[in-house]
C-alpha cells in the first residue's frame, strides 16, 4: 500500500457524496474511483468529484481499480455481497448502516473481515458526535435501571419520499434508522438486550400491502433497563414532537433540547436536523429536606457542533486511524451485529404479534 490509502467510492446518494467529499479532503485518502449504476446520468456532482475516475459497475471498478479501501454508501440489499467481494479484493471497508438485511448476512460480512485480515467500519455516525457522546456519558452516570426514550419520525414529500419508497422495497424505517439509535442504548445501558416487543402500521397505499411505514419498538435488558424507539416516513407524519432523545434513570433525566427544529420549517426530513442537538439539560432527582428539588436543571450547550458533513468527516477520519494503525476493531463489529438483531427482532415481532426474546 502507498503512503496514501486508495478508496473506491460506491453508492452517491446523500451520505455517498458526503463521504466522497470527506475522502477528497483528506490528505490520508486518495480517491482513485466513483462508482454508481446511474452515474452516467448523474447531475449535481459537485465540481472537485468531478474529476475522478467514473464506474457503473461495482466488479469492473475493483478489478480495474484495485483499491486499499472500499466505501460503501448503496441500498442495504447490496450492502452483504458488496462487503465481501471487496474483502476478497484486498481492501478494506466502510460499511454504510445497516451491515446487512439479515443476521446471517452480517455475520457473514464480519467473517469475511476477520478471516482476510481486513479492516470493517460500519457508518455509525452518531458515535462520532460529540454531543451524542456526551449524552452516554451523562446518562450513563444517572444510575441502573434506565428507561430510554428516542423517536426519528421524518415527515417526507417529493425525492425524500420517493427515497423512503425505495428503501421500503426491502427495509421498514424502524430497521434502517432503528440501528442507530439501539446502539446509542446499549452504549448508555452497557447491559445484554433480552427481549424485544413492537408494533407497526401501514398508513399509505404507496407501499407494499406487508410493509409499514411507521413503527414502534420496546427492548428489555437484563439489568431492568428498557428502550423505547419510534420511526416513521412519509407525507402524512407529524412535525410535532418527531425528535425526542430521553434519558431517565434513579438520580434524574438527561434529554435532547432540539426545540427550534420542532415543526419550523417542515425540518423533520433534513439530514442536518438528524444529529443535532442544541443543548442537552440535565436534570437531578436530589431532593431536600423540604422535598424540593435540591438543584438547578444544568443546560450543556452543544451550540458549537459538527454538521453532517462533519461528521461523515470525523467517520473517515476514525476508518483511516483504523486502517493505517491497525485497530482492533473486534468490539465494533460485534456491536453492528448486535444492534442490527434487535431492530430485525422488533421487524419478526410486528410481523408475529409476538415478543421475540433474543
Amino acid at each position: 500500500m502507498t503512503d496514501k490509502v486508495r478508496v473506491l467510492i460506491v453508492g452517491l446518494g446523500n451520505m455517498g457524496l458526503s463521504h466522497a467529499k470527506a475522502y477528497h479532503a483528506l490528505d490520508g485518502f486518495e480517491v482513485v474511483g466513483l462508482c454508481s449504476r446511474s452515474i452516467e446520468t448523474m447531475t449535481g456532482l459537485p465540481d472537485e468529484l468531478s474529476g475522478y475516475a467514473k464506474f457503473s459497475d461495482y466488479a469492473a471498478a475493483l478489478s480495474e481499480l484495485k483499491p486499499d479501501a472500499v466505501s460503501i454508501n448503496t441500498y442495504s440489499d447490496t450492502h452483504a455481497d458488496f462487503a465481501v467481494q471487496a474483502f476478497e479484493a484486498g481492501a478494506h471497508v466502510f460499511l454504510e448502516k445497516p451491515i446487512a438485511e439479515t443476521l446471517e448476512d452480517a455475520q457473514r460480512v464480519v467473517d469475511a473481515a476477520t478471516r482476510l485480515g481486513k479492516k470493517l467500519v460500519v457508518g455509525y455516525i452518531l458515535r462520532h458526535h460529540p454531543s451524542w457522546a456526551k449524552l452516554v456519558e451523562v446518562a450513563q452516570g444517572l444510575g441502573k435501571p434506565l428507561v430510554m426514550r428516542m423517536n426519528l419520525n421524518q415527515q417526507s414529500s417529493g425525492a425524500t419520499w420517493q427515497t423512503h419508497k425505495t428503501l421500503m422495497k426491502t427495509m421498514s424505517p424502524i430497521v434502517d434508522c432503528g440501528v442507530h439509535y439501539v446502539d446509542m442504548m446499549c452504549l448508555m445501558a452497557r447491559a445484554k438486550p433480552v427481549k424485544v416487543h413492537a408494533m407497526g402500521v401501514n398508513l399509505t397505499p404507496e407501499i407494499d400491502a406487508d410493509m409499514y411505514n411507521y413503527g414502534q419498538l420496546q427492548v428489555f435488558f437484563d439489568d431492568g433497563s428498557i428502550g423505547w424507539y419510534e420511526a416513521g416516513w412519509g407525507p402524512m407524519m407529524s412535525e410535532t414532537a418527531f425528535f425526542v432523545k430521553d434519558v431517565v434513570g434513579p438520580k434524574g433525566c438527561v434529554s435532547i433540547v432540539a426545540a427550534e427544529e420542532a415543526g419550523e420549517g417542515h425540518k423533520s426530513d433534513d439530514v442536518d436536523a438528524h444529529t443535532k442537538t442544541s443543548s442537552l439539560r440535565l436534570h437531578f432527582s436530589d431532593t431536600d429536606s423540604n422535598g424540593a428539588f435540591a438543584r438547578e436543571d444544568q443546560i450543556i450547550n452543544t451550540e458549537d457542533e459538527p454538521g453532517h458533513d462533519d461528521l461523515c468527516q470525523r467517520e473517515q477520519e476514525y476508518f483511516l486511524n483504523a486502517i493505517v494503525s491497525d485497530v482492533n476493531l473486534t468490539d465494533h463489529m460485534a456491536d453492528a451485529v448486535n444492534s442490527l438483531g434487535i431492530v430485525l427482532a422488533a421487524d419478526q415481532s410486528i410481523k408475529s404479534g409476538e415478543i421475540v426474546n433474543l
